[in-house]
């Protein structure tokens, strides 16, 4: 036996065989010179014994599901199933968002044609032009002829311009503008106190003939409608009982029935 000192940590190592076979050797020489730390240590392997077979039943058991280490990395990998209520909400708000934007389809888009169209082109139009205090109108009144014969080509129909001094409004000019239906003859009028309104004519590819019906965008008021292939639009901020007045005004000087 060497003199190297017998440990704790010997003695544990040796009740469990993990010394290499000389230390093994040497704690065992130890223990036969020192019956009392032999006797500790007999103790000390009863006790290991019989932990090794209170535990053997359990340790043998298979490794219930929950507690398998590859299931439960299998699981972590899986994204979370939803609930079955979540489930059942999912598929509810898709038939109602289904259901709902089929119902809707079309009444968020803009008209496309008829005066529905022809009144939303007149409201950009005033939007546009109505409040440039520069330059509102391509030609001026004082241009009327040059400007009537202009638009009139470029429609390829014969316009004239309506005279609403009667109801307090003046004809400053006009300009010719593009249309997603080609070209429209911008007609612009005011009175003392600023107030403008404009008049939208271009030609009408369905609804040629059309009544008087009125409508609003963006707080612009107006009244289009349609006659022997043209169609015209009165728009402007005064109401719409203000305005229809003077639409009817319009249409009878352009030679419509009202």
């Amino acid at each position: 036996m060497t003199g190297r000192l017998v440990t704790d940590d010997d003695l544990n190592g040796f009740v469990d065989q993990e010394l290499d076979p000389v230390r093994q050797a040497e704690v065992a020489s130890y223990l036969d010179a020192h019956p009392e730390a032999a006797r500790r240590i007999a103790g000390y392997r009863k006790q290991r014994d019989l932990l090794r077979a209170a535990l053997a039943p359990v340790v043998e058991e298979p490794v219930p599901p929950e507690f398998n280490l590859a299931a439960m990395i299998e699981a972590r990998k899986r994204p979370p199933a939803l609930p079955r209520w979540a489930m059942v909400a999912a598929v509810a708000l898709f038939c109602v968002g289904a259901g709902g934007g089929w119902t809707l389809r079309g009444r968020s888009e803009p008209p496309s044609s008829g005066i529905a169209a022809l009144a939303r082109e007149a409201a950009e139009s005033y939007a546009v032009y109505a409040p440039d205090r520069v330059r509102p109108v391509e030609m001026r009144a004082a241009e009327r002829t040059q400007f009537v014969d202009w638009a009139s080509r470029r429609l390829g129909h014969t316009l004239r311009v309506p005279d609403l001094a009667a109801s307090g409004y003046r004809f400053m000019g006009g300009r010719v503008v593009a249309t997603p239906h080609g070209p429209a003859a911008l007609f612009m009028y005011d009175d003392d106190h600023g107030t403008r309104l404009v008049m939208l004519a271009r030609l009408m590819a369905t609804e040629q003939d059309a009544p008087m019906a009125p409508h609003a965008q963006d707080g612009v008021n107006g009244y289009a409608w349609a006659d022997n292939g043209v169609g015209y639009s009165l728009v402007g901020p005064p109401t719409p009982e203000v305005l229809h007045p003077i639409a009817d005004e319009v249409r009878r000087q352009l030679g419509s029935d009202v």
